[in-house]
This record gives C-alpha cells, sequence and structure tokens, in this order.
C-alpha cells in the first residue's frame, strides 16, 4: 500500500498507525531518507493493501470505521480529511486493509508463470522482501533469487532444481509468504516470535532453478524450437514427461557441481537424458552457473536443497561436513519426523558441492512420498514438515 507523506510525517508515526516495526518501513523503502521524509513523497507499506468506499447519505467516518472495520486514524490520514463531521455523498474515501491471509495457494501444478504472478503479489504486499534475477535459462527464463532479512546471518535454500519435483516451490514460497505475514501482523509460528529472526538472520531463496524443465512436466514440449524436437527425441517421441528431472537440455543440474563430478559422470547416460546424465563438464548449464555464482556471491552458514522425495535429510559428504552438521540434522529430524541420513553413493549434487568448498553443513531435504512427481494432494502433509525444517534453519 502506498501513501503520500504530510506535514509532519515521520517512519516513526507510521510505525505507530499502522502497528508495524519500524525496520520493516525502512526495509520496504530503501532509498529513502528516513530521516526527513519531503512532502508528497510516496511511502510504501508493508502488509496493507487499499480498499475504496463510496460515501453514502447517512455516512460519518465513525459509522464508516464500525462498517468496514477498520481504523478512523488511518482513513483521516490516508484521505487528508479536512472536516471529519463532513462528508459529501459519492464521495470516495481510501480504505487500508491490512492482509491477514496466505496469498501462496496450491490449487493447480505450479508452473514458472504461477509463481511468476505470486511472486508479483508477495513483492507488492511485503516490499522489504528483496527480489534479485541471478541468470537465466537456457530458454531465457529470469532466476529469481528472494531474501528477507537484516542479520548477518545468512541461510540459503533452493528448490526445484528437478523438473518433476516442482512440488518444492510452492511448498519454499509458501513458508516466505507465512513468515512476512507473521511479522507484519505480529503473529508467532510454531511458538516463536519471528521479528528478532528477522533483525539476525537473512534468508536467501532460490525457489525455482529449473523453470524451462518444470515447466516442461507440468505443459508439455514447448512449440519453441529447437526445444521442441530436441525434447521429443531425448523422450523417444512421447510428450509425457512426468519422469523428467533435467533442464530442457537434457542435463541433470543437481549433478552438474564440481564435487567428484568425473566419479559421478562416468554413472549414468553419456548424453542428454530426461535424467541422472552429468553433462560434458561441471557447470556448463545456465542454471547451474547462475545457482553456484550466487552461493559464492553470499556468505551462507548453511545450505537446505529441497527435492521430492523420500522424508529423509541427507547431510553428509565424504566426512567432509562440519561436526555441527549432525546436530541441525538431528533438530530438522525432530521437527519434521523425517530420518536423518548421513550420505549415500551420490556426488556432483549441490549439498556435496557446498559442504567440499566451504567444509559448511548443507542439507538435502527429499520431501513427501511416492512417484516423481508427488501430486497437489500431498502438499499439505509436505508443508508441515518442510516448514518446520525451514524455521529450525533460521535459528540452527
Amino acid at each position: 500500500m502506498n501513501i503520500v507523506v504530510q506535514r509532519g510525517d515521520s517512519l516513526w508515526k507510521y510505525s505507530q498507525l499502522f502497528d508495524l516495526p519500524l525496520q520493516l518501513l525502512i526495509d520496504s523503502n530503501p532509498n529513502m531518507q528516513t530521516e526527513a521524509l519531503q512532502i508528497g513523497q510516496i511511502i510504501r507499506i508493508p502488509g496493507y493493501w487499499l480498499d475504496y468506499y463510496t460515501v453514502a447519505a447517512g455516512d460519518t467516518l465513525w459509522s464508516i470505521t464500525n462498517q468496514t472495520n477498520t481504523d478512523l486514524d488511518q482513513i483521516i490520514h490516508l484521505n487528508v480529511i479536512t472536516n471529519p463531521q463532513t462528508l459529501t455523498i459519492g464521495q470516495t474515501l481510501l480504505l487500508p486493509r491490512r492482509v491477514t491471509e496466505l496469498l501462496i495457494t496450491w490449487s493447480k501444478p505450479y508452473s514458472f508463470e504461477t509463481m511468476q504472478a505470486d511472486l508479483s503479489k508477495l513483492i507488492a504486499i511485503y516490499p522489504f522482501i528483496v527480489q534479485e534475477i541471478i541468470g537465466y535459462s537456457v530458454m531465457g527464463k529470469p532466476l529469481y533469487a528472494l531474501s528477507i532479512g537484516q542479520g548477518e546471518k545468512q541461510v540459503g535454500m533452493n528448490a526445484a532444481i528437478h523438473a518433476n519435483e516442482w512440488i518444492t516451490a510452492p511448498t519454499v514460497l509458501r513458508f516466505l509468504n507465512e513468515y512476512a505475514l507473521a511479522i507484519t501482523n505480529g503473529k508467532s509460528l510454531r511458538g516463536l516470535a519471528m521479528l528478532p529472526f528477522y533483525l539476525q538472520t537473512t534468508l536467501a531463496l532460490v525457489p525455482m532453478v529449473n523453470p524451462d524443465g518444470v515447466d516442461l512436466v507440468i505443459n508439455g514440449a514447448p512449440s519453441e524450437e529447437p526445444y521442441r524436437s530436441n525434447v521429443l527425441k531425448i523422450n523417444n517421441g512421447s510428450n509425457q514427461f512426468n519422469g523428467w528431472k533435467a533442464n530442457i537440455r537434457g542435463v541433470d543440474l543437481n549433478k552438474q557441481f564440481p564435487a567428484l563430478w568425473e566419479q559421478d559422470a562416468v554413472k549414468g547416460p553419456q548424453q542428454p537424458a530426461p535424467r541422472d546424465y552429468s553433462g560434458t563438464a561441471p557447470l556448463t548449464e545456465p542454471e547451474v552457473i547462475a545457482l553456484a555464482k550466487w552461493t559464492e556471491d553470499n556468505q551462507f552458514v548453511h545450505v537446505l536443497a529441497f527435492h521430492t522425495q523420500g522424508k529423509v535429510i541427507y547431510w553428509g559428504f565424504e566426512q567432509l561436513e562440519p561436526p555441527e552438521s549432525e546436530a541441525i540434522a538431528a533438530e530438522f529430524a525432530r521437527v519434521s519426523g523425517y530420518v536423518p541420513i548421513r550420505s549415500i553413493d551420490s556426488t556432483a549434487g549441490y549439498k556435496d558441492w557446498f559442504i567440499m568448498k566451504w567444509r559448511k553443513p548443507g542439507f538435502t531435504i527429499e520431501l513427501g512420498q511416492g512417484v516423481n512427481p508427488l501430486p497437489l494432494t500431498q502438499i499439505d502433509e509436505i508443508y508441515e514438515a518442510a516448514a518446520g525444517i525451514m524455521l529450525a534453519a533460521l535459528y540452527e
């Protein structure tokens, strides 16, 4: 919600008027001179949207506040009403509405287009969430990274690196939505107040690493060439892509990292395939290059990569993980009911690379149970486990 600065206004006044932490107002208006607001300047108020009310015969400001369940002082401020005693029939009043419901829903498969629409809604309501484009997919789709919080402690997460594991994208974005909603409404999550986490920790998230692959699984072969002909050839002519994990070029993005890549490359297919092809070398695909650079540009204390399926938490790699990894994995297991497993016969994954390069905790979270792509009927259960793990990642 945008409002216009009036004489005598300050961010502290807005904080009191709209019952919001001052830091959220500062972060929602990053290019603003906070000490000297200019009359007529536009200020973004997070966690609110604007509604409209047409004055009818007999209306007063007091009756309107009762009818619409809005705050009188907020209405007066938004509408610059000089005489609260006098309203004109037909006059339009701006009404502030605090957002109290989640914006992220999951009524249909979660395509890149659906995610873009959700991101637009999230940023509009919660402008303290920072969005950036860290690269582009093979087909030119932007790879979005989001961050929330102001703390020196940085936690990195990513999802939907495998195409038929697209259900992880709305799962992690739902948590981001719930986190922002809790902060702006002064609520807790699982008994924990969220504002201290916001001030102490920065959560950074790439919700859909493989948008081309996700759209391939959900929508079928693209119309653009040469992508259409290539994926149909790789998929033996079938337009059914439920088993597809790779990017649009048939490279498995979670087998592209320089963590014993040479060992991994000889195990799977030696040419583009729906899954398990490691590519001709590590870090050849634009999606992986972008994710790796984003990781290198930040100082993450630990990272989480969300996959499906199995209800397990992988936390080790070649015994290179630090001692604290086991304790963190145990906490993730406690809040989710998932099984912590130190390692499996897997190399060249994102978690593997992070552990190997920085000797810091890295985790692969396998959400849900069954055959990918998991059905939306599982998502509520999946979300409960994922939300517990994501919350724990902020305090561990």
